[in-house]
């Protein structure tokens, strides 16, 4: 049934064109994780995103036909380290809005594509800087991964339970939000500065400044006095007994967030636990309150439970898995996740009424798109270099 709920990543809205960011041109130096995220993100979005793709592959052993993050770009093959690599990056740089590299601070420098390079080449450039710890600082030229940026910031502190070690939220929280988000905005927001100014820049995004940043409103409430700095003891981290998660009969789990007072009496009335409705102003009873929706959610199974909340205000949702998601009745109706290419994936967001987003090619491989490239950015020199992949891979 999937393959029916999932339909065009424009979801309801109607209009023409292959998204807002049409026209704008991006290049992106290969790596792994936040960096692709970002430059996909601008894909969707309906840039041309031309990925530099490095002789060897990028780091991780992730079969580019399954790699996401890929999509609606294409690729050529350019090796940096040889005589003629960054001379061929500069040709596309040349004419370029926008590029996009994660490397340690330094490192382009050293390969003749920095910012000063590029920017000489192409004033009007937005050059974007994708990295854990930062341009600068002790931390700036060490490795790392999401774990560590977000370990520093507190913000991986803050989540899990109070007597269990923290949660590790994927790489969800660093990489993706306080990384390649924070990208997006600061290489948007920089082009608009070049179009109304004709002055290009460098945009320094580092994980631990945007993770930091994600968590202002709790510093706010911690300042005030309504956060405590631990664990699974606030409003918003677990502490609360009406905002959390309870296991079922079957083993799966419900979502509760009934934290204003009208969602809440809805919650109760609904679990049948009226006795115990006021313990929710008294602290001092919030461990009877969660002992007893907790005993209540065990007496039946997932499905049972989301049957009782359908059509309710009472702010309660299954916890579904990954593989499950698409399938809920909402997000089919959204369109939220769409099939292309035998592969299912979120659609492109946000949505826009009349330059909706698609996904209009699959995951680009290895230097596949070489010759189309250099034809399309006038850069013929890019196709006589003999950068390009083997026939099979150029006609997918």
């Amino acid at each position: 049934m999937l393959h029916q709920l999932c339909h065009s990543a424009g979801g309801s809205m109607t209009g023409s064109g292959n998204g807002p960011l049409t026209g704008v041109r991006v290049v992106e130096l290969a790596g792994i994780g936040p960096g692709p995220f970002a430059a996909m993100l601008l894909a969707d979005l309906g840039a041309d995103v031309v990925r530099i793709d490095r002789p060897g592959g990028a780091g991780l052993a992730v079969d580019p036909a399954y790699d996401l993050t890929n999509r609606n770009k294409r690729s050529v093959l350019i090796d940096l380290k040889s005589e003629e690599g960054p001379r061929r990056v500069l040709d596309l740089v040349e004419r370029a809005d926008i590029l996009v590299e994660g490397y340690r601070p330094g490192v382009a420098e050293r390969l003749g594509v920095g910012p000063e390079e590029c920017l000489a080449r192409n004033p009007r450039l937005v050059y974007g800087r994708m990295t854990g710890w930062g341009q600068d600082g002790p931390l700036a030229a060490r490795a790392g991964h999401d774990i560590a940026y977000i370990a520093v910031t507190g913000t991986l502190g803050m989540i899990g339970k109070p007597d269990e070690g923290p949660t590790v939220p994927a790489n969800l929280v660093g990489d993706y939000a306080g990384g390649s988000l924070y990208l997006v905005v600061g290489v948007l927001a920089a082009l608009q500065h070049v179009r109304t100014t004709g002055e290009g820049q460098v945009v320094d995004a580092a994980i631990v400044d945007g993770a930091a940043h994600l968590a202002t409103m709790i510093h706010g409430m911690m300042a005030a006095g309504g956060w405590q700095d631990r664990r699974g003891a606030n409003l918003l981290d677990g502490g609360c007994p009406f905002y959390g998660t309870y296991e079922t009969s079957d083993g799966q789990y419900m979502a509760v967030g009934s934290l204003e007072q009208q969602f809440y009496d809805e919650f109760i009335r609904l679990l049948g636990l009226e006795a115990v409705a006021p313990a929710r102003k008294d602290l001092a009873r919030w461990a009877e309150l969660r002992t007893a929706i907790a005993e209540r959610f065990r007496t039946r199974t997932r499905e049972e439970w989301t049957a009782v909340f359908e059509g309710a205000d009472a702010c309660v949702a299954p916890v579904l898995s990954l593989r499950e998601a698409p399938a809920h009745p909402h997000l089919a109706a959204r369109a939220t996740f769409v099939e292309h290419g035998g592969l299912t994936q979120p659609a492109p967001a946000p949505r826009f009424s009349a330059t909706p987003g698609a996904v209009r090619r699959p995951p680009a491989l290895p230097g596949a798109d070489t010759a189309e490239v250099a034809r399309d950015w006038g850069v013929p020199e890019l196709a006589a270099s003999g950068n390009a992949k083997p026939t099979e891979e150029n006609d997918r």
